[in-house]
């Protein structure tokens, strides 16, 4: 029983660790994107799935990067492998999206990566290089 608790734990630790290093990684593309917006305004609309694909292929690039810095797991892999491919794009979609609601709500001008669609698309490219190869 305490075994299968502590598997729990750090299985959840893992997870908020990897949903963080998500969360970093799209703070400095929604950097990015705020200072391309300033200096080139599209005259339409970018194409929303060509948007999302090269969300993910940014965040494949981005998750390639991190095993730069950590080319190792943050934590042993836990009995529950590979969950967190699901979940902490998930949260961390949920975040960029609550990030962009609240500069909504103060006025500001938000960009494409902070809607739950783009975000999720960058965290799950990441979160599958990361599964790939560390594990």
């Amino acid at each position: 029983m305490d075994e299968m608790l502590i598997q729990l734990m750090l299985g959840l630790v893992e997870l908020v660790f990897e949903v963080l290093l998500e969360f970093a990684g799209e703070a400095v593309l929604d950097l990015l994107a705020r200072a391309a917006a300033d200096l080139f305004k599209p005259a339409e609309t970018p194409d929303p799935v060509w948007t999302f694909f090269a969300c993910g292929f940014l965040g494949a690039v981005a998750g390639a990067g991190s095993l730069v810095i950590f080319p190792h797991p943050l934590f042993h892999p836990s009995k529950i492998h590979g969950v967190s491919l699901i979940i902490s794009p998930v949260l961390t979609g949920f975040g960029m999206s609550a990030f962009g609601a609240l500069l909504r709500r103060r006025g500001k001008q938000v960009v494409q990566i902070e809607s739950f669609p783009y975000a999720f698309a960058f965290a799950f490219g990441m979160a599958v290089v990361r599964l790939v190869y560390v594990s």
